[in-house]
């Protein structure tokens, strides 16, 4: 069962564990932490997992973010697959630098989780 961070988040909060594919190449990297945040907008890869895949950034495209204290910040782009939950998500996705990364709206759209905060676990739902 997917659980709560309390080592690095109080009070503790959601993650994942998800795979990340260069398209390419095959190459994956499995295990990589994303923070569930019901609230960011867009899911953010750690910049250090993608670079274990080989992947070029996306030349000349930067994005700029906007965080929850109103502080901005550039992320640079690439195109990679994702593995969460049993489905794959295709696209252009944005890196962060933080060791972890952030599973937004962008992905959690699609897919319908249960949290479950008092037991500090999260789940699948269907529908």
């Amino acid at each position: 069962m997917p659980s709560y961070d309390a080592s690095h988040c109080d009070p503790p909060a959601p993650v994942a564990h998800v795979t990340l594919r260069n398209p390419h190449r095959g190459a994956t990297v499995s295990d990589v932490l994303l923070l569930v945040d019901t609230g960011a907008a867009i899911t953010l890869r750690p910049r250090l997992a993608v670079e274990q895949l080989g992947m070029p950034l996306l030349a000349d495209q930067r994005y700029e973010l906007m965080g929850f204290d109103g502080s901005k910040s550039c992320a640079p782009v690439v195109m990679l697959d994702m593995r969460f939950l049993r489905r794959a998500f295709r696209g252009r996705y944005l890196l962060s630098e933080a060791g972890r990364g952030i599973l937004g709206r962008d992905i959690l759209n699609h897919v319908t989780v249960l949290l479950d905060s008092p037991r500090l676990q999260w789940s699948e739902h269907a529908p």
